[in-house]
């Protein structure tokens, strides 16, 4: 378990993340992170964005039904 400690940033509060679960999450300064609720009411903090994850696949779906027009295309 990593202990997080909040700390006033003008009128709002922030986390501060230390390097070891930066490091844990693959992040860095400016990257997004997403708060999500987990099981029995709990939080989860990740890098993983559900709505991308769709996309990515929207995006999958769709080159595996062009397949042979992309590989005609890379010729």
């Amino acid at each position: 378990m990593i202990a997080l400690k909040l700390i006033q940033i003008g009128n709002s509060v922030g986390v501060v993340l230390p390097k070891e679960a930066l490091i844990k999450l693959g992040v860095e300064r400016g990257d997004t992170v997403y708060l999500t609720d987990a099981v029995g009411g709990e939080m989860r903090l990740s890098a993983y964005s559900p709505e991308v994850a769709d996309e990515v696949a929207l995006g999958e779906k769709f080159m595996d039904q062009y397949r042979d027009t992309f590989r005609a295309l890379a010729k």
